[in-house]
């Protein structure tokens, strides 16, 4: 097991390699930089936007500024941010457990959902709950993140207010009028969390119930059955752990997907995390700022297949990592 994540661990190397690489190649390719503003300004002389980009290094090909950014990366330096001179570390890092605190939150939701509807789904199979939870795990999966995100602030948020009902705040990490506790980013969570789930659990539920089914007419179950043990021992004894481990391998490769989604969800309420981070970066053409941001979202995800890699060998033990 050890020799197997370090083995990972150093083939995330070259992965990181590749995706910064492209990364830097795309957005410096892409018509525009980060002073190109400044040039449209009549009150801004040429000479001062010229300036502007050789202190920025801007005046340089992209390859060789590709190379000096990852230089200063070997270096453990992200760089400063172009637009206020900021260190894109601690930017990165400040806004780092508001992401990880909305993606993790999403991600137990749609487990504590998904698997009882699915385990619930298989063992009434073709009953009226079989149907509805079907039906209803395709209509969510089928909904776009942000389309779903919007219907939930007109629901709980502005209908809720018109009827009179407790309403769920649209944007924000707090109220600014409130003291900032606990109970007030509790509320604030909610919607954005909800969101982000909603699309996992119909995913999840569905593979859950498919899981089951399959597991439920293997012969190991039918001789447990044979010898008269109870459903409840069959269920969660002889099925569940087996039914369980594709689910492992479907929700590490779905948490790209919730760190995806993160960038539109903190973008529509505001949160205050890495995916707002990387929309104002792009908007501002904050290169550095944008490098960081996808640097950091693709070792999230990196380490979450790691964790789902080994989460699996662990459950089942005839899977030999070495």
């Amino acid at each position: 097991m050890t020799a197997y994540i370090i083995r990972r661990s150093l083939l995330m190397i070259p992965l990181l390699l590749g995706v910064t690489f492209l990364s830097f190649a795309i957005i410096n390719l892409i018509p525009g930089s980060p002073v190109m503003r400044l040039r449209d300004n009549p009150k801004i002389k040429p000479e001062m936007a010229q300036m502007l980009e050789k202190e920025l290094g801007l005046d340089k090909p992209w390859p060789i500024r590709y190379v000096g950014w990852l230089g200063d990366l070997l270096h453990g330096n992200l760089g400063s941010s172009m637009y206020n001179g900021v260190s894109v570390a601690d930017r990165i890092l400040a806004v780092l457990p508001n992401t990880l605190l909305l993606s993790l939150s999403a991600l137990t939701l749609a487990l504590v959902c998904a698997v009882p509807l699915g385990i619930y789904a298989a063992v009434r199979h073709r009953s009226w709950f079989d149907h509805v939870a079907t039906v209803g795990a395709v209509a969510m999966y089928a909904m776009p993140t942000f389309w779903l995100a919007m219907l939930l602030v007109i629901l709980f948020s502005l209908r809720f207010k018109e009827w009179g009902l407790p309403s769920l705040p649209v944007g924000g990490m707090t109220d600014p009028r409130g003291d900032g506790g606990l109970a007030d980013r509790f509320v604030h969570l909610i919607l954005p969390c909800v969101s982000l789930a909603l699309i996992q659990i119909g995913s999840w539920s569905a593979y859950i119930r498919s899981s089951m089914l399959e597991t439920l007419q293997q012969d190991y179950v039918r001789t447990a059955r044979a010898k008269g043990l109870g459903q409840k021992t069959v269920l969660y004894v002889h099925t569940l752990r087996n039914a369980f481990l594709p689910l492992v391998t479907l929700v590490g490769l779905s948490l790209p997907d919730l760190f995806a989604g993160a960038v539109i969800i903190e973008s529509i309420f505001a949160w205050n995390g890495i995916g707002r981070l990387t929309i104002e970066a792009v908007n501002r053409r904050d290169y550095t700022l944008i490098m960081g941001t996808t640097l950091m979202f693709a070792v999230l995800t990196l380490v979450a297949n790691l964790i789902a890699d080994v989460m699996y060998a662990i459950l089942d033990p005839r899977i030999r990592l070495e």
